[in-house]
């Protein structure tokens, strides 16, 4: 392989950049014929212009248009066609054509009329139809006007089977999404055999059971106790509000928790409040992971006691003691029998089987009382105790609502 030689570098100039040379003009009439591609020399304006789309507007200066002439074109030489704007088409003289307004026309006789497949036809002109000619709409499929076939009611629903899932609800197994998840997973089975397949049927003498692998994982859900104070909404922000979730942190775990459940972030993930207290209310807020929990407290078949202490203003006789305990309806719909008791001079002791929203000051309103302080101290089996406000315990293994 042979070395390439380097170039030389070329020499400086006085300027510092290296000029070239320019070339001497040829002789006029030596001159070639202009070529459509030729470079053309540069103006006296200072500036080299690129190649001219034509040859003969090479060396012209463009027309420029400034403020001064508004932005409009320079008038046409004399010979020229004058400009004209779209639209000026001058009018045909009123003898050629006269103009006539549409709708005009006189209307044409029913007999000259033509009638073909596009002219609507009237009411009368349609022929009469039997009754029993065709079935009713609702009856006739639309492409054919043959009559349906009358509905075939599935078999699986004449021996009364229901959904595994809402059997698995019913059981107190889990709940109606916990039921899904762990039947794809295959953690259910029927009988003693493992059923794995969404909307499955089960009869109501059927045994259905969750196996240890479900168990297990039902087991790692925990529920958390919390003393809720006033200011705090129990489910999602409202009206700038914070939830009450945003108090179960580490730092918030009471001091004296009996339990030996140790705090993971884990714990956080569907993590959902089991009833709800207003804003203006304290005490006992319950949040669970756990499906059987939440059905348990808020299911429509709840019969769970929740006991509240309410602190009134003003006066209550007999009476209305006794319709509080039963007789009173809310939105159009009978309350259930409640428990209600004098606690001291100020305080009313509730005990509900339901929980309407605002049903206790709702309540307290329709007999002349008016609520200043309430305050749930129990859920089933399970007290606030000596909880603080604005902290939160795990829900032993040996407690139960």
């Amino acid at each position: 392989m042979t070395d390439t030689p380097r170039r030389r570098p070329p020499a400086p100039t006085r300027a510092g950049t290296l000029s070239l040379k320019p070339r001497a003009a040829a002789p006029a009439e030596a001159a070639p014929a202009a070529r459509p591609d030729a470079r053309k020399p540069a103006t006296g304006t200072g500036r080299n212009r690129g190649k001219a789309s034509f040859p003969e507007q090479a060396n012209t200066e463009p027309v420029r248009r400034s403020a001064d002439t508004g932005g409009e074109r320079p008038p046409r030489q004399d010979g020229e066609r004058p400009s004209r704007p779209f639209g000026d088409r001058p009018r045909r003289p009123d003898g050629d054509r006269p103009a006539r307004p549409l709708g005009d026309r006189p209307p044409r006789a029913a007999a000259d009329r033509p009638r073909d497949d596009r002219s609507p036809r009237h009411e009368s002109d349609r022929p009469a139809r039997a009754d029993n000619d065709r079935p009713p709409r609702h009856e006739r499929k639309a492409w054919t006007g043959e009559p349906r076939p009358a509905p075939v009611q599935s078999p699986l629903r004449d021996d009364g089977s229901i959904r595994l899932s809402k059997r698995m609800t019913e059981l107190g197994l889990c709940s109606r999404r916990e039921a899904d998840e762990y039947i794809e997973k295959g953690w259910v089975r029927v009988d003693g055999r493992v059923v794995s397949e969404l909307g499955s049927r089960v009869k109501p003498g059927q045994q259905v059971e969750l196996d240890r692998r479900g168990q297990t994982f039902q087991d790692r859900r925990v529920t958390i106790l919390l003393n809720k104070p006033v200011g705090y909404v129990s489910g999602q922000a409202e009206d700038g509000y914070q939830p009450a979730s945003v108090l179960i942190t580490a730092d918030n775990r009471w001091a004296e928790d009996p339990s030996e459940t140790r705090y993971l972030r884990s714990h956080q993930n569907g993590l959902a409040p089991a009833g709800r207290l207003d804003i203006d209310s304290i005490g006992l807020l319950v949040f669970t992971q756990d499906g059987r929990v939440a059905r348990a407290l808020i299911g429509e078949d709840s019969a769970i006691e929740k006991e509240y202490h309410v602190r009134v203003e003003g006066t209550l006789d007999a009476a209305g003691l006794k319709l509080l305990n039963h007789g009173l309806s809310l939105d159009g719909v009978a309350l259930r029998p409640a428990k209600v008791s004098w606690l001291n001079e100020d305080q009313l002791r509730f005990v509900l089987r339901e929980g309407k929203k605002r049903q206790i000051r709702r309540m307290c309103e329709l007999v002349g009382l008016k609520v200043v302080g309430l305050k749930r101290v129990r859920i089933g089996r399970v007290m606030l105790g000596h909880l603080p406000p604005g902290q939160w315990r795990y829900l032993g293994p040996d407690e139960a609502f």
